[in-house]
Formats: C-alpha cells, sequence, structure tokens
C-alpha cells in the first residue's frame, strides 16, 4: 500500500470519484496508474471534491501487486540516498495531465487508510471583493463576490456552529449516510479586498463546506442576522433558505492522521 500526496486544479474535473463517461481526477490518476504498475489499481482519496473543487493536500492510498512495483520501479535504479519512489513521482509528472500532480509517494504503515485513518480535513474558501473581480493568475481558485461583506457578523454566526450539531439544512442528501460531524474550526480573515475562510472538521457531508459558507455570506451581505444560522442546526433536510457559495473558492489544503500513520496538516 503506497500514500499518495496530490493538488489538483479541480476546474475542468467533474469532482474526485471515479464516473464512467466523465473527467474526475480520481479516474485520471486510476488510468496513469494502471498504465504505469501495467495492472489495474484503484486509488482511494481522503475526502470526495465536488465538481470544480481544488485540493492542494489531497491524501490518498492505492494497493499495488509487489511483482508491479518492482517491475515499474526497480530498486538497483536508485541512486544513493534518494527517497525511495521520487524516480516514480517524476514518472508520473511526465504522464498525468498539467491539472494534476502526485507531488509525494510512501509506503503506507499497516493499517492506514486515506479515508478512514483520517482525523479531520482542513478546506479554505477564497473570496475577492474588489470592484473588479478577481486577478487573473487567481481567477480559477477566488470567487468574486461583488457586494460588501461584514466579517464580523460572518465571525460571529460562525462561531453558533463550532462542535458536534447534526448539519442536515448544509448537506445534500445520500441514502443511510449520517450528517452528524464535529466542525472545529470556521475562521474567517480579510485582507484587503481578501476574504478566506478556513474550515476543519472530523469529516464533511455532501456539500457542506460551500453550503456553510453560502449561509455565512447571506448573513455578511446583512440579508440575515447572525443568529439565522444556528436555527437552522434544527432543520431535518437541506435548507432551500440559501444557495451553496460557487465551487472555484474552495481548496481543500490538508487531511490529519495520527503520527504514526505519517499525517501531517497543510494549514
Amino acid at each position: 500500500r503506497l500514500r499518495l500526496d496530490i493538488a489538483y486544479d479541480g476546474t475542468e474535473f467533474a469532482g474526485w470519484a471515479a464516473q464512467a463517461g466523465r473527467r474526475t481526477v480520481a479516474g485520471v490518476i486510476d488510468e496513469t496508474l494502471s498504465t504505469v504498475f501495467r495492472v489495474p489499481v484503484t486509488v482511494r482519496g481522503a475526502g470526495r471534491t465536488d465538481a470544480g473543487v481544488h485540493a492542494d493536500g489531497q491524501v490518498a492510498h492505492v494497493d499495488v501487486p509487489a511483482d508491479a512495483l518492482r517491475h515499474a520501479y526497480p530498486r538497483s535504479r536508485r541512486p544513493a540516498g534518494e527517497p525511495e519512489f521520487l524516480p516514480l513521482v517524476r514518472r508520473l509528472a511526465r504522464f498525468l495531465p498539467a491539472d494534476v500532480r502526485i507531488r509525494e509517494i510512501v509506503r503506507a504503515p499497516a493499517g492506514f487508510d486515506a479515508r478512514f485513518s483520517a482525523l479531520r480535513r482542513h478546506y479554505v474558501y477564497r473570496i475577492s471583493t474588489a470592484p473588479y473581480g478577481v486577478d487573473p493568475q487567481q481567477a480559477r481558485f477566488v470567487t468574486p463576490w461583488p457586494r460588501a461583506l461584514d466579517v464580523a457578523a460572518m465571525q460571529a454566526a460562525s462561531r453558533t456552529l463550532l462542535g458536534l450539531h447534526d448539519f442536515a439544512a448544509f448537506c445534500r442528501h445520500r441514502p443511510g449516510a449520517t450528517t452528524i460531524r464535529d466542525l472545529q474550526r470556521l475562521d474567517w480573515v480579510r485582507d484587503g479586498d481578501q476574504v478566506s475562510v478556513h474550515v476543519s472538521a472530523d469529516a464533511f457531508c455532501w456539500n457542506m463546506v460551500r453550503s456553510v459558507v453560502g449561509a455565512l455570506l447571506a448573513v455578511g451581505e446583512g440579508r440575515r442576522e447572525p443568529g439565522w444560522v444556528a436555527g437552522l442546526l434544527e432543520a431535518q433536510g437541506r435548507s432551500s433558505a440559501f444557495a451553496a457559495a460557487p465551487a472555484r473558492g474552495l481548496t481543500l489544503i490538508g487531511v490529519d492522521y495520527p503520527p504514526d500513520e505519517i499525517g501531517r496538516a497543510h494549514v
């Protein structure tokens, strides 16, 4: 079992999870790894990002037969002192499209599972309130917002969501899936025209981060009072009182694991 640390620009992808007939991050990586190892392999990620969502801290694992690994990467070719899978990282860089990078590959410790071993996930959502929108170099990763935002009001509303709650109002329904999550961080920061929110939880349900941000933006614009957000936690299903924030501003920036499972957070 190998651990992969992955970054991608999600603009041209229909999300992380492999889907027949659609270009997805996992689908592209599966195809590339299967070509290199000459056997079918399937990558398993820490989180299933939605269509258009980015990552610079995605983590995944893949199980590769020992014979296939030796064939693709003979140890005798590795210079002394070089990280074990650095040549494989370089080789994959030639095969993968420019909007996906496998930054690092290491042998996973016993019992490691990219999804189920994770302690928490970290996201950042980026917004520009500049009158001209977003600088071209950041246009794929930052959401332009044409109206002024009250960051203090959004921060006050955010505090009411912290902790263990049922986030059904913020999640798209999945049959049999729980919507109870432990939201551990929800912090807004303004730097001139740039507004960012850092969001961390043990896990996120489908569409949750973008929905939380969308509800808080309604507060920031003055359309809702900060206390309205806490009331959403009483809902039994997805609320129609607000829209999810656009995908382009959201990036998965890190996943935490226990120390014995080569954990790291990119925050």
